[in-house]
């Protein structure tokens, strides 16, 4: 019997039915474990050669093993003990969840918020930098490895012993890395950012922070053949049907861990789900939630399936104890590298059932094109707030709905008020520190129950390369509210022109932007002080409903 385990009710279970037997007849799991590009179009093909290589890293992965338990040996023999990562989506989020789940220290630097930077450049006499990029031009990326070379010279420690760079073969940090002197570990280029997570960017950070990654390693590769079987059960084939078989489709997927001893698994599925499916109008919103008791899991809506992740001494024989039968849920268990790969196949299964390529993020880029493009202008020009409240500078983009509203209350009521009460979804994108304004995140229940509607909470810039796809890809039922800070002190990128501060401020300008020419409504409040303006956003967002209105905001 497998270690995994899929138990689904309701429409999920329905899906399952009617799409598994297609993709069997079609031989999808076997194809896809053959690298067949050819599995989801023609337009996707040229694409989807060059990114199937995850489905053998379960043994191709092997030889990285010794180098990186040879590096960890020596750099713990120097007194070197902690870890951080410089890597953003699919380069971070999975090394941060094996860590998690294993108990051992990972500094994860995947943000641009100059505090946060700032927060992670300590401790610098026992720090090893892993600098975590495909192509070395994730700007991100680069501006934190220009940071800590600097921070390691200022120290007087020789940076080519203390920052460790993974990307691919010949990439431009390839090339300028060796030839700087530093220790390159490269990952296999025919697999794509966010299906990495047993590649060389998994890897290599998991591993230097002690992290079991041969067991990781040997738990997918227990299930690759189940995986790959062109039967009914596959449990690949059965996640996926449920994810994106449901008819009318159910676009909300709604993650929630209920004892599965795997920590923060479902931040790196959304990444995988939202980025592979959020395009040409459609795809699958994934919506992480804290608790099964928050409003999206207790009682989901019509365009909503639930996913419980659940412990693997859970009864999956008996469907009835596992999920809710009047529901449309999917129970899962397995050990963690058994559903890293699990969930791969599942999206891949996903994107043939939505008729799109589940390897490409083209509204990634454009937010990045936008980013760079007000970097180069300057951000002096950003336009005057249509108002001020307090510490908090209001403004709208993406059409004219903000009416007569001049103070945070009025606005969040404004923004509420375009949502679509059937299909629906509001997004919170923060970009503040994610360590030190991590209670943020508690608004997201409360306004899920204000609203009725599902709530996702992103820390900017971490979720342009996951949920920012689908906002801008997926289907325009969706109403974004935009948080950013002024720093309470600023930080330069060595030998750039623009500061950290500069950078995540065009990013978020960038993405508002992008949002808005998609015809999305975007509320941007902008904190003028730190700590003034977050007190008085997060008492707006706590409160109830103005009294007298639905989420539509009409009488």
């Amino acid at each position: 019997m497998s270690a995994l385990g899929v138990v689904a009710s309701g429409p999920a279970a329905d899906a399952i039915a009617s799409a598994v037997p297609a993709l069997v007849e079609a031989r999808f799991a076997s194809k896809l474990f053959a690298q067949d590009a050819t599995l989801w179009g023609e337009e996707a093909e040229s694409e989807s050669a060059i990114r199937l290589s995850w489905v053998n890293l379960a043994r191709t992965s092997r030889p990285l093993l010794g180098e990186i338990a040879a590096l960890r040996d020596q750099l713990r023999g120097e007194g070197v003990d902690r870890v951080v990562l410089c890597g953003m989506g699919g380069s971070s989020l999975a090394p941060e969840v094996i860590c998690a789940t294993a108990g051992v220290d990972l500094v994860v630097l995947d943000s641009s918020q100059p505090d946060m930077v700032r927060s992670a450049i300590v401790d610098l006499e026992r720090t090893v930098v892993v600098v975590s990029s495909k192509s070395g031009s994730t700007v991100e990326t680069d501006s934190q490895r220009r940071a800590f070379r600097a921070a390691f010279e200022d120290k007087g420690i020789d940076p080519t012993t203390r920052i460790v760079v993974v990307t691919d073969p010949g990439s431009p940090l390839d090339e300028e890395s060796r030839a700087g002197g530093y220790r390159v570990i490269n990952a296999d280029p025919n697999v794509g950012g966010r299906y990495s997570a047993l590649t060389a960017f998994g890897l290599v950070p998991s591993g230097l922070a002690g992290a079991d990654i041969e067991a990781l390693l040997d738990d997918a590769e227990a299930v690759a053949d189940v995986l790959s079987a062109d039967d009914d059960g596959n449990p690949g084939l059965r996640l996926g049907a449920a994810m994106a078989g449901t008819s009318p489709l159910r676009d909300k997927l709604v993650l929630v861990d209920d004892g599965s001893g795997i920590v923060g698994f479902p931040d790196w599925a959304e990444q995988l789900i939202a980025e592979s499916t959020g395009k040409q109008g459609t795809g699958i919103l994934p919506v992480v939630v804290g608790s099964t008791s928050d409003p999206e899991a207790a009682s989901p809506d019509a365009d909503v399936s639930v996913v419980r992740l659940t412990g693997d001494d859970d009864d999956t024989e008996s469907s009835d104890e596992v999920v809710h039968a009047d529901r449309s849920e999917v129970a899962v268990s397995g050990p963690l590298g058994a559903q890293l790969l699990l969930w791969e196949v599942a999206t891949a299964a996903a994107g043939r059932l939505l008729g799109i390529n589940p390897f490409d993020q083209p509204d990634v880029e454009s937010a990045k094109k936008a980013a760079r493009t007000l970097l180069d202008q300057g951000m002096g020009s950003s336009d005057a707030p249509a108002a001020t409240d307090g510490a908090v500078e209001i403004r709208a983009l993406g059409g004219n709905w903000l009416g007569g509203a001049t103070t945070v209350p009025q606005a969040l009521e404004a923004l509420f008020g375009q949502l679509d009460t059937d299909r629906g979804y509001v997004a919170v994108m923060a970009y503040l520190d994610r360590l030190a304004d991590a209670d943020l995140a508690s608004v997201r229940s409360g306004l899920a129950r204000r609203t009725h509607r599902p709530v996702t909470f992103g820390w900017g810039p971490r979720f342009l390369h996951s949920t920012g796809q689908f906002h801008k890809g997926g289907p325009a039922t969706g109403v974004y509210l935009q948080v950013t800070t002024a720093p309470h002190e600023d930080l330069a990128v060595p030998g750039r022109e623009f500061s950290f501060g500069d950078f995540v401020a065009a990013q978020a300008a960038g993405d508002a932007q992008v949002l808005a020419e998609h015809h999305r409504p975007v509320l941007q409040l902008h904190l003028t002080d730190h700590d003034a303006g977050l007190a008085q956003v997060r008492e707006a967002l706590a409160a109830p409903a103005a009294e007298g209105t639905d989420a539509k905001g009409s009488a």
